[in-house]
């Protein structure tokens, strides 16, 4: 049934129509009128939406029910931008609710999402996807940002954070199956990415334990959220 699935997915990203090159979009380059507007000054300027769309973990929840919003990646992110462009007016928006499901974020899209026109939308849900599938997950990650990329949006997808209830470096677990879900939809329609799942993993390679990142069992605290944001960073250095 997994290969099946597997299939189907595969059949689903090949009628994507992608672009010719077929690759995520690079990180120098993607935000570069973005970047552009972030550097002017007022009276030129104008505000930069930065919309956060995703379950839990964007939202900013650490041990439950606890939301450190000002510790969430999205707040980091928003500290080293402003370090990075004082000038600049930036709302971080956040439409995250926790518990949620991609399915349930694409019925809220058009109302919640793009009604704040958002410069550059973020979409972080897979943590939650495994309760609804890789194929139903596929469905609302592709719908989600067709509707985005229509409105000339610029769109980066995040890959999941870890649950402690599953072993990272097992082959072809859950959990890295949305993982690997995600950067073909980024590749197949040519947005940025920033692999969640991957720093992590690197992180434990390199000698640090998984629980210096965690708050609780599948929820980061600040060092976790960190990594994170400081991926996310790299597109607007």
């Amino acid at each position: 049934m997994q290969k099946l699935i597997y299939a189907i997915i595969i059949i689903m990203l090949a009628s994507l129509n992608p672009k010719p090159e077929n690759r995520i979009e690079n990180k120098s380059s993607y935000l570069q009128e973005i970047k552009a507007e972030l550097e002017k000054k007022w009276p030129e300027n104008r505000t930069i939406n930065l919309v956060f769309h995703g379950h839990s973990v964007p939202a900013g929840y650490f041990k439950t029910p606890t939301v450190n919003t000002l510790d969430s990646y999205p707040f980091l992110l928003l500290i080293k931008l402003k370090e990075q462009y004082p000038y600049a007016v930036i709302n971080v928006i956040n439409t995250a609710i926790g518990g949620e499901h991609a399915v349930n974020g694409g019925k809220r899209f058009d109302a919640e999402v793009l009604t704040h026109h958002p410069d550059i939308l973020f979409i972080d849900y897979s943590l939650n996807d495994r309760g609804i599938g890789l194929e139903n997950a596929f469905q609302a990650w592709n719908e989600m940002i067709k509707k985005a990329l229509d409105h000339q949006l610029k769109v980066i997808l995040l890959t999941p954070s870890p649950d402690q209830r599953i072993d990272i470096f097992e082959p072809n677990n859950e959990l890295e199956q949305h993982r690997d879900q995600v950067v073909r939809l980024a590749e197949a329609h040519g947005v940025g990415l920033v692999d969640s799942y991957q720093l992590f993993k690197d992180r434990i390679i390199a000698g640090d334990s998984l629980t210096h990142f965690m708050s609780q069992v599948n929820h980061p605290n600040k060092n976790g959220h960190q990594l994170i944001a400081d991926e996310i960073f790299t597109y607007f250095e």
